[in-house]
């Protein structure tokens, strides 16, 4: 095979530089490098560009790398990046995170996988009141029979302050991400790296793409199992007249079909921007005293993972009510 040109070496530079990059993104990096002005029809160009990622991934292959694509289940868009394919000591010590750092990383993260509702996503209060101490093997039945603790010095002491500042670093660096109403979610990053984790520890996965289901639409069903994330719905049952009915018991989804979801959305919609344009014209009927005065008022390194446990609604409902 012949060696990588300076256009495939641009393309990883791009992922290893800029992290992962959204679908648009880096294929518009492609068109500039390869094809532009060129003439190449969408489907000859797509064509290409699945050669070149063929060709580096064979050649990032014999350094346990892998340039990978991934949805991001809260956008639904496509994003691509470079991921390490072996989790040994060697590796680990290529991250830029401490060890309370990573485990603090690790409980946010299966927190999040055992929220039975499939919001997938936790108050930032919650993430940051999780105890290092869960991911500490053996410490907590060392612990429960009164034996000697086994928790590292440096997980103790693992502050408010510290917890604090990376949530702010893994936000930046993507690995998590920041969602209205103060929660926390899965970032795109830890969508790429964490695939095989997912598979490996039997996170439910969708109907559908058979990815991990973390953000998804559950059955109203409660003895199904069957998660869809949304754009996996919307896809399956567009251009359907018929009901949407859940493929595992035959239960009706939520709403009957797609395009009527979108109408009542655009209804709704414009029935908030009728309220809203009434609402302005009653103001401006009544001026603002300081307007009258004549006052102006106008004015967004992998850490390594540990086996949880799995989460139900069943075991949610139970917690509850505790």
């Amino acid at each position: 095979m012949a060696p990588l040109s300076w256009r495939h070496h641009t393309l990883i530079q791009s992922l290893l530089s800029r992290g992962p990059l959204k679908e648009d993104d880096f294929l518009s990096i492609f068109s500039q490098l390869t094809v532009k002005n060129s003439g190449l029809r969408q489907q000859q160009e797509r064509k290409l560009f699945n050669e070149f990622l063929r060709k580096i991934n064979a050649e990032l292959s014999f350094v346990q790398l892998e340039l990978r694509a991934c949805r991001n289940q809260y956008d639904g868009h496509v994003y691509y990046g470079i991921v390490n394919n072996v989790e040994d000591d060697q590796s680990k010590l290529g991250t830029k995170y401490t060890v309370p750092q990573i485990a603090f990383y690790r409980g946010i993260v299966e927190a999040i996988i055992h929220d039975a509702q499939g919001e997938g996503c936790i108050f930032n209060t919650a993430a940051l009141y999780i105890r290092l101490e869960t991911q500490v093997h053996g410490a907590t039945d060392s612990q429960s029979q009164g034996g000697a603790s086994q928790i590292p010095p440096a997980f103790k002491n693992f502050s408010m302050s510290q917890k604090e500042k990376t949530l702010d670093q893994l936000v930046n660096d993507q690995w998590l991400c920041s969602m209205p109403e103060g929660k926390i979610g899965i970032g795109v990053r830890s969508f790429l790296d964490l695939r095989s984790w997912f598979r490996t520890n039997e996170v439910p996965a969708c109907e559908v793409c058979n990815e991990a289901a973390i953000k998804a639409q559950l059955c109203p069903n409660e003895a199904c199992n069957v998660r869809l994330h949304s754009y996996c719905l919307q896809k399956k049952f567009s251009g359907q007249r018929v009901e949407r009915v859940c493929s595992g018991c035959g239960t009706q989804l939520q709403g009957s079909t797609v395009k009527e979801e979108l109408r009542e959305e655009i209804s709704n919609a414009n029935g908030s921007s009728q309220r809203r344009a009434e609402s302005s014209r009653k103001r401006r009927r009544r001026p603002h005293p300081e307007a009258s005065a004549g006052i102006d008022t106008t004015g967004d390194d992998s850490p390594p993972m540990s086996k949880p446990k799995r989460a139900t609604r069943s075991s949610a409902r139970l917690s509850a009510g505790e």
